[in-house]
Order: structure tokens, then C-alpha cells, then sequence
């Protein structure tokens, strides 16, 4: 299969794209002994022979799919020009060259997405796929019905009217209270934005799905790496288009129960609800069917009302 050069030089793991294209444009980059300094230029990677500097590109990297639990105070980027912390330096045990997909500001937290997959990347973050991300958002004073419905309609930003979302009251506190907010697009600072159109504050944003992937129990600052299943799912976005998500009517709950932040400490927890019993048919109040034996007879008749007719069989 014909590939791009720089996208087979990135896909070793020795550069980025764009470090890569300079590379080619530099002339440092060889394919079959001949210098190619053409970006775009296509190669097979299964018969032909890159060279960097001399050195022999490897094969492609395997791929890997990491999940990160980002604290704040970090840069989404593995490599920061003004010094700041990076992600980068919470991955160091990943010995694969991985980037992150799409990003989170410096004060945002919660579950952020790395690979080496560029498809993977790029479907997760295009707009037509629809990939939803729900967070967790404490605000400044108590969002009222008409306004959590005017944020699941949409609300007129700068740069537009923003995509239909799922909002969900998560919990209270004295003076703040949390909501849970599901959206699809990656506008710069978009949950900001749109609740100080409405008056709130933002105080705290921690981002606990991002498409398949659920950020649980995964420790502040701690990575992981993806399972089977989620590796298989994060692929399954690349062949198929996903639904727009339905505002209208409220997502179904499920079986966890978010229960009130401790005052202003933290986000709400989630715990397991247990199952409800089932009446029992023999409890007081409980009206049990009748045996399949005491059903009516045909052709008998009931009386009621002033008329008589014959009940069927």
C-alpha cells in the first residue's frame, strides 16, 4: 500500500509530521539511496528502503492507545516552549511516541485521550462523527430549567450558535452546584463560554467520558493503557458516523446514582445503586393474579347496569 513519506517517518516514531517534513525539505531523508526533498512523495513501506542521516527508519511502531487522567495546573502538549508542565511528563513511562487527541485548558481536568493512531485521532476529534465528551462542571449559583434549556438549544457565542447538548443536575452545594454537561463539538473554552453567557461562573471542569472511554477510578495524574475492548470501540469511530446527540429528551439513567458533594470539596461521587427488590405477590397490598384454573368460563353471563349480555370464549 502507497503511503506518505512523512506519515511513514511520524508513524516510526522518530518525529512528528511536521518535524518530518522538514526533514524531507532539508534533504536528510533518502528512499532506495535517492534523496527525495518532495513532500506528498508516496512510498511502499513492505518493499522500499528509508534512510534518515544514514540511519534506516524501523518498522511502525505498534499501536497504542493511552488513557490519562489529567490533573490541572498541566499544558496538553508534549512539548511547551514557555517551560510549563506538559502531559509529557505524566506519560515518560510510555516508551511509544504517542500525541494527545484533541486537548484540555490548563485548569480543565479529568480523562484525556493519547495515541499513535492518526486516524483514530482525527475521527475522534472531527465534527461530523459526533463523538460525545460529558463533563463535570461546577458553576457559581443554581443554572434555572429555562436555562438549562436554552444551554441544551444552544446559546449565540462570538463565533456562533453552539450544537445541541445534555445537561443534567449533578448536585448542590450552599452557594455553587454541579452540572453534567455532554457535547460534541471542541470549541476553545465552549463550557466557559457558554455558562458565562447565562450569568455563571465556571469553577471547576473535569472531563469524565470522552466517546467509548470512562474515566472511573483511574488516580489524579496516573495513566493507563487501553483494553481490548476499548482499543476495538475507539476504532469502530474510523468506519461509522455516529447519530447527533437527541436534546430533547433527557438521557436515560442509568444504574449510578451521583449522591450531593461534601459542601464545596469536591465533584459529586458516583456509587452503585443497589437492585430494587420485587414485591412479593403474598405482601399486604400486593394483588395476585388468578390461577390459570379460575378463569371464566365461555358463554357465561354477566349481569351489570340494567343489561345482560353472554361473555365469549
Amino acid at each position: 500500500m502507497m503511503v506518505r513519506l512523512q506519515k511513514v517517518i511520524a508513524a516510526s516514531g522518530i518525529a512528528s509530521r511536521r518535524a518530518s517534513e522538514a526533514m524531507i525539505q532539508e534533504g536528510r531523508v533518502t528512499v532506495n539511496g535517492k534523496v527525495v526533498r518532495v513532500l506528498g512523495t508516496c512510498i511502499d513501506p513492505s518493499k522500499d528502503h528509508v534512510k534518515i542521516d544514514g540511519r534506516h527508519v524501523q518498522p511502525t511502531e505498534p499501536e497504542v492507545f493511552v488513557l490519562l487522567h489529567k490533573p490541572p495546573g498541566y499544558v496538553t502538549t508534549m512539548d511547551d516552549p514557555y517551560g510549563r508542565p506538559t502531559i509529557a511528563d505524566l506519560v515518560a513511562k510510555v516508551k511509544v511516541r504517542v500525541f494527545p487527541v484533541g486537548r484540555l485548558d490548563y485548569d480543565t481536568e479529568g480523562l484525556l485521550l493519547l495515541t499513535n493512531n492518526g486516524n483514530v485521532a482525527q475521527a475522534c476529534v472531527h465534527p461530523r462523527y459526533h463523538v460525545p465528551k460529558t463533563y463535570l462542571v461546577k458553576v457559581s449559583g443554581v443554572c434555572t430549567e429555562e436555562e438549562i434549556q436554552n444551554l441544551e438549544d444552544g446559546i449565540a457565542l462570538d463565533d456562533g450558535m453552539t450544537a445541541p447538548a445534555v445537561i443534567r443536575k449533578s448536585g448542590k452545594a450552599k452557594a455553587n452546584s454541579w452540572l453534567e454537561i455532554t457535547i460534541h463539538e471542541g470549541r476553545k473554552h465552549q463550557i466557559k463560554r457558554m455558562l458565562e453567557a447565562l450569568g455563571h461562573r465556571v469553577m471547576r471542569i473535569i472531563r469524565i467520558r470522552f466517546g467509548p472511554l470512562d474515566l472511573g477510578d483511574l488516580p489524579v495524574g496516573v495513566c493507563r493503557f487501553a483494553t481490548d475492548l476499548e482499543a476495538n470501540a475507539l476504532r469502530g469511530i474510523v468506519h461509522r458516523t455516529t447519530k447527533p446527540l437527541n436534546v430533547r429528551a433527557r438521557a436515560p439513567r442509568s444504574n449510578l446514582q451521583r449522591s450531593k458533594p461534601d459542601r464545596d470539596t469536591g465533584p459529586p461521587h458516583v456509587r452503585k445503586t443497589k437492585p430494587s427488590a420485587k414485591r412479593d405477590a403474598s405482601s399486604k397490598g400486593s394483588k395476585a393474579r388468578p390461577a390459570s384454573g379460575s378463569a371464566r368460563q365461555p358463554g357465561r353471563v354477566v349481569k351489570g347496569r340494567g343489561r345482560t349480555r353472554t361473555r365469549k370464549g
